[in-house]
This record gives C-alpha cells, structure tokens and sequence, in this order.
C-alpha cells in the first residue's frame, strides 16, 4: 500500500514575512468591507453623517486592497506561494472601483448586489489566507514522500 502525504518543510524567512504581510492586510480589507453595510444600514436608519462614513470607509477600502494587491505579489513573486490571494486581490480591486462609480452614480441595484460580491470575496481570500496551506511554498506543495 503507498501512502503520499505532503511534507511540510522548514519555511524560508521570506514566505514567513510575506504571508504575515498578507494576513495583515487582508484582515484590515475584510474587515473594512464587512463594515460597509453597517455603515449603510446606519444611514438607511436615519443617521445621515454614517454616509459620510461609508465613503470614506469605500476610499479606506481601495487604499488598502492597493496594499494587499502589493503583498499579494511579494507572496507570490518572493514568498514562493500561490496565485490564488493575487487574484482575488485583483478582482476585489476592479469591483471595488466600479463599486465606487455605481454608488457615486446612486446606481443601487448594480451597487447592493456588487457590495454583497465584494464581502464574499473578502470572506473567500481571509479564510484562504489563515488556512495551514497557505504556510507552504508552491516547492513544498509540490513535494510529496511516499511510504511503503
């Protein structure tokens, strides 16, 4: 019977650095996102300056999903690890910004749903980020030890 099992090896100082860099900012982008529809609901009841709120938080929100696109690439490029933060990263940057433009332009049936896609991707790319395979590199993800 062979068993294949994935090793995990001694991490570089880099992927450790820059996978804590990632975690960093995509905790402060998701938590970001999950507060937009606080701060829309406290307009919608009445507090009108949580409008005020919810624009500077979208401006907050776009500044740091620029950072995490930056982490993002150090994880990838010099980390060694997967595409996959990358590429949420870049689809929640061009939705983030369309978002911007529908809800300047009072567009709410294209700017509610969009919002709703925006939390569930920050959700997607947060769990993704503090799963244990995250930890490895693309090389130790690929490396396997087979046992007899």
């Amino acid at each position: 019977m062979r068993i294949v099992t994935t090793t995990t090896m001694t991490e570089p100082g880099g992927h450790r650095l820059t996978l804590l860099a990632l975690r960093a900012t995509v905790a402060l982008s998701t938590a970001c996102v999950l507060a937009q529809p606080v701060l829309a609901g406290g307009y919608l009841s009445g507090r009108f300056d949580f409008l005020g709120y919810h624009e500077t938080n979208a401006d907050i929100i776009s500044t740091v999903l620029l950072v995490q696109a930056i982490a993002a690439t150090a994880y990838l490029v010099g980390g060694r690890g997967s595409a996959v933060p990358l590429l949420i990263t870049g689809v929640q940057f061009f939705a983030t910004f369309v978002q911007l433009g529908m809800g300047y332009s009072r567009q709410l049936a294209v700017h509610i749903p969009l919002g709703v896609l925006l939390v569930i991707l920050a959700l997607h790319v947060c769990v993704w980020v503090f799963r244990p395979a995250a930890r490895l590199s693309r090389k130790d993800r690929t490396r396997k030890v087979t046992h007899a």
